[in-house]
């Protein structure tokens, strides 16, 4: 049996919003009480980040945002990131010694409000709110910030 390999402590976040800044959150699986936009890591250092932002948004939701689909050029890098200290409750999927990880911001714009199809193992709820009720909602400081700069990036 392998071992499953330490997670890279760099990666995205994906702001999914429509035209009318209505933002997608979704629930984890592993602490109910924690709503967020889509997230998740390189899967292998050198992948390129719209790469992992394009995977991540796929895996989570269902929604197709990669090279060559309809919603490819509404994938933005905002060009911003941020590094913050890993929650201890997720500390042990990283390598010994690692306690910071650096996320790149993204937006994705769709249409219209849709349905996510969710993997009932990583999240288990999704809600659609006005972008200010969204950073209310989210549990991750770093998650709320990225979503009130929405209109700034959305114009």
């Amino acid at each position: 049996m392998s071992e499953r390999p330490w997670k890279i402590p760099e990666s995205v976040l994906v702001v999914i919003h429509t035209p009318a800044l209505d933002v997608l959150l979704i629930r984890r699986a592993d602490a109910d009480e924690f709503w967020q936009s889509v997230t998740g890591s390189k899967d292998v250092a050198d992948e390129p980040l719209g790469l992992t932002a394009a995977r991540e948004v796929e895996e989570e939701t269902g929604i197709l945002c990669g090279e060559g689909s309809e919603l490819a050029a509404k994938l933005i890098d905002w060009q911003l990131q941020n590094i913050y200290e890993i929650y201890p409750r997720w500390r042990a999927r990283y390598a010994p010694g690692i306690t910071h990880n650096t996320e790149h911001l993204f937006g994705l714009c769709v249409p219209e409000r849709v349905t996510p199809r969710l993997d009932p193992r990583e999240h288990t709820a999704w809600k659609w709110l006005p972008y200010r009720d969204a950073a209310d909602a989210c549990f991750s400081p770093s998650n709320a910030e990225a979503i009130l700069l929405l209109p700034q990036f959305a114009r």
